[in-house]
């Protein structure tokens, strides 16, 4: 690009507010200009929609996966359960959660954001304290499927609610500050599972119950603050003035109300076309290994000769690399405006180290599996907010960013299917199986991401050469 703009807090772009200005204040016959400081707009939605949508998902993620961390300790001896049951219990989970996705979404067009997601906050922090309570497999089962039910909407309407609210160039950083609050609660789920390992025996209650409780607890918490913080779309938020609305939909070619309806033929035409499969192929083959990751490190860290809160201790390191890994790259892909060459990197190392988990074992290789453990989730974790980015902010409109939000989302629910049961039980501790699909699916991720860059690639150039001369870009 010619014009190199100003950068905002997260590196929003800020051109001279003379040139800002779109809207007018008319005073009879005399049209008087209303400067727009463009950079200090970027820091105010900065700071007003991505903090609490943050919050939000670091809430879902643990309440999600906290099940991973009672496996450890003890849930499965006092509920008795045998043989694949622990993993049946982690996919029931996604049975409602792909199912209602798209419906999801579909309810938060037609409703407030913040009114849909802080109910859906409410109803799965609810559904956790339960967690807390039951009593044998099938209560189990049960909770976790109305956990899926509930978190459903929330990871896809967040990503939708934000694709509106920057500009292409600006939406990797902030992309990735929402997907870190995957990698945070991965990190903060060992550090906090440590310390309310110590409350088993309180009021004659387990540990693991404990997990589910207090953590409950905190999401309707979260569930209350959200129903006050969670900002609605440019076009419906309070605390933007007319002017600066204005400028905002402009500034991000989204000036179709969100109100529009998704007729059949948005539908069909959504998938009619090869990116949009090839955009859920992504996120499914990369998403098998991240829920690997967030469901089984603390298993496999357990196996590597551990104790129960050595494993919970040992489980942040691998998360804190992926963080620092995530927001560098971030920062590079919007400064350089590209998306794939942060990408293939990433999923090269992913490949490493589960190479390496796939082939090297025993005591005398501890520190070559641990450092693998940390490669895995930095080429997984690391790069789903990339992913994300590069396919949502590369459909257009509120009817195809709505139906992708949603279809990308779901697609990554059958990777978690796949995830749960790569790791059973009785391949431990050195579960080839787990580590050879993922190993497969993340070979498939890299196929599937150089068809997706290709066929932009041939779309960015048709644009060029064609009679379409908008200021949309295609990434790549």
């Amino acid at each position: 690009m010619d014009h190199q703009p100003k950068e905002g807090i997260l590196g929003g772009s800020a051109d001279h507010p003379d040139s800002a200005s779109l809207d007018s204040i008319s005073a009879g016959n005399v049209v008087a200009p209303v400067p727009i400081d463009e950079a200090q707009l970027v820091r105010r939605i900065d700071f007003r929609v991505l903090p609490i949508l943050f919050i939000v998902y670091v809430v879902s993620i643990l309440d999600r996966v906290n099940i991973s961390y009672a496996l450890t300790l003890g849930l499965p001896d006092e509920l008795g359960l045998k043989g694949s049951q622990p993993n049946v219990a982690l996919t029931v989970f996604f049975i409602p959660f792909i199912i209602f996705e798209i419906p999801s979404n579909l309810l938060l067009k037609r409703l407030k954001p913040r009114f849909w997601l802080s109910s859906c906050v409410f109803v799965f922090g609810v559904v956790t304290i339960g967690q807390g309570f039951v009593q044998n497999y099938h209560s189990l089962l049960a909770t976790r499927f109305l956990l899926g039910l509930a978190e459903a909407g929330i990871f896809p309407g967040s990503f939708y609610l934000i694709s509106f609210w920057y500009k292409q160039e600006e939406a990797q950083k902030r992309f990735t500050v929402y997907w870190s609050s995957t990698i945070v609660a991965g990190g903060f789920g060992g550090l906090l599972t440590s310390a309310i390992a110590n409350l088993g025996g309180v009021q004659g209650l387990s540990s693991w119950r404990w997990v589910f409780i207090l953590e409950g607890i905190a999401t309707i918490l979260v569930a209350v603050a959200a129903l006050f913080f969670v900002s609605d779309f440019p076009r419906e938020a309070n605390w933007l003035s007319e002017n600066e609305r204005e400028f905002l939909l402009k500034k991000t070619e989204s000036e179709e109300p969100h109100t529009v309806p998704i007729t059949t033929v948005d539908i069909k035409s959504f998938l009619s076309k090869p990116t949009n499969w090839l955009g859920a192929l992504m996120y499914f083959s990369l998403l098998v290994s991240v829920y690997s990751v967030v469901y089984f490190v603390p298993s496999i860290v357990k196996d590597l000769g551990y104790s129960t809160i050595q494993t919970q201790l040992h489980s942040v390191p691998p998360f804190a690399a992926a963080l620092g890994f995530t927001i560098i790259s971030a920062y590079l892909s919007d400064k350089f405006q590209l998306r794939s060459p942060f990408i293939f990197p990433a999923l090269s190392l992913l490949i490493t180290g589960l190479a390496i988990l796939r082939t090297v074992h025993g005591t005398e290789h501890f520190s070559a599996e641990y450092a693998a453990i940390i490669l895995t989730t930095i080429g997984s974790v690391g790069i789903g907010g990339h992913v994300v980015c590069w396919y949502l902010m590369n459909l257009r409109g509120h009817a195809e960013r709505s139906i992708g939000s949603a279809w990308m989302i779901c697609f990554g629910g059958f990777g978690g299917i796949v995830a749960t049961f790569a790791f059973l039980k009785q391949d431990s501790p050195y579960y080839r199986t787990g580590y050879s699909i993922n190993l497969a699916t993340a070979s498939l991720c890299v196929v599937v991401h150089a068809c997706y860059g290709l066929l932009i690639w041939r779309q960015r150039k048709a644009m060029n050469h064609g009679d379409e001369k908008s200021g949309y870009v295609l990434y790549m």
